[in-house]
C-alpha cells in the first residue's frame, strides 16, 4: 500500500470503469482535492474523503480487482479514522472486519444514463438555483429528505435545478459531482415536497437536469438504494441502467 498524489495516475487508473468511479474522478478536481487522501496498491484504489463528518471511505472495484482492493483495504484498516462511513464493493467488507465493528451493509446500486434519447420522451421542467434559494432549498430538504447529505458549495456548479409551483419551491434535483475535466457527473439530492409527489415532477426535473449534463460530460451516474422501486422504476424510465451493486455501512473501531 501506498498514499497517491499523482492525480493524472488516478485519473487513468479511475478511468478504466468511470460509471463505477464517477464520485472518485469528480473528487480529482480542485473543488475536492483537499478533503482527500488516496491509497493504491498495484491497479486498485481507494479514496478517503474527509469533507463529510464522519469521513467516507470510497473502495469499490470489479470482480476482478476485488482481491487486489481486498488486500489494500487489510494495510489501510490501522490507520483508518475511529468512526467513518464505507462504500464498499460486494466481498470487501470482510477486509476491514478484522478492525471494526460493522453496521449498515444498506445495498445500493450505481446506475448510469446509457439510453440518452429517453430523455426526450419526458417533459422537462426546471430553472437553475443560486446561493440566494438556499434557504428555500434546506427548507425542502427538511420537509421531504430529511438527513440527506447535501453540500452548499454545488450550488456553485450552477448544476442545481429547480420546480417551483405558487412561487414555493417543489421539487430539485442537483448532483453530488460535477467534473467536465474528468467528464463525470453524478446526480444527488433529488427530492419532492411530500404535498408534490405523484405528479411527475420528479421525472421532470431530472430530466431537466440531465439535458444539461449530457452536453458537458460523457459520463451520468448516480448513486440509489437498492431497494427503493419508485426511484429505480423513475430513473430506468429516463434511459439509467444499473451498472455496479455495493454496500454502505458505518464502521466503528474496535476498543483494546
Amino acid at each position: 500500500m501506498r498514499a497517491e498524489h499523482d492525480r493524472g495516475l488516478l485519473g487513468r487508473l479511475l478511468g478504466r470503469d468511470p460509471a463505477l468511479h464517477a464520485y472518485e474522478l469528480g473528487d480529482l478536481d480542485d473543488f475536492f482535492w483537499p478533503y482527500t487522501s488516496w491509497f493504491r496498491r498495484g491497479g486498485q484504489v481507494a479514496l478517503l474523503y474527509h469533507g463529510a463528518v464522519p469521513p467516507t471511505l470510497l473502495a469499490l472495484a470489479g470482480p476482478g480487482g476485488r482481491a487486489e482492493l481486498a488486500g489494500l483495504l487489510t494495510d489501510l484498516t490501522p490507520v483508518l479514522p475511529a468512526r467513518l462511513h464505507a462504500h464498499l464493493s460486494p466481498g470487501l467488507v470482510a477486509a476491514v472486519g478484522g478492525g471494526f465493528d460493522v453496521g449498515g451493509g444498506v445495498g445500493h446500486v450505481k446506475m448510469a444514463l446509457t439510453d440518452r434519447a429517453r430523455l426526450a420522451g419526458v417533459v422537462a421542467e426546471g430553472r437553475p438555483l443560486t446561493v440566494a434559494d438556499l434557504p428555500e432549498l434546506r427548507g425542502l430538504y427538511a420537509a421531504a429528505y430529511p438527513g440527506n447529505w447535501f453540500d452548499a458549495r454545488m450550488l456553485d456548479t450552477g448544476r442545481y435545478v429547480g420546480v417551483r409551483r405558487g412561487g414555493a419551491l417543489v421539487a430539485v434535483a442537483g448532483v453530488h459531482v460535477y467534473s467536465p475535466t474528468w467528464q463525470v457527473a453524478a446526480l444527488g439530492n433529488v427530492t419532492t415536497h411530500p404535498g408534490f409527489r405523484g405528479r411527475g415532477l420528479g421525472a421532470a426535473v431530472v430530466a431537466a437536469l440531465c439535458g444539461r449534463l449530457v452536453g458537458e460530460v460523457e459520463h451520468v451516474t448516480l448513486n440509489v438504494r437498492g431497494d427503493n422501486v419508485a426511484a429505480l422504476r423513475l430513473y430506468r424510465g429516463l434511459g439509467f441502467t444499473v451498472v455496479a451493486e455495493y454496500g454502505e455501512y458505518t464502521l466503528t473501531a474496535r476498543l483494546g
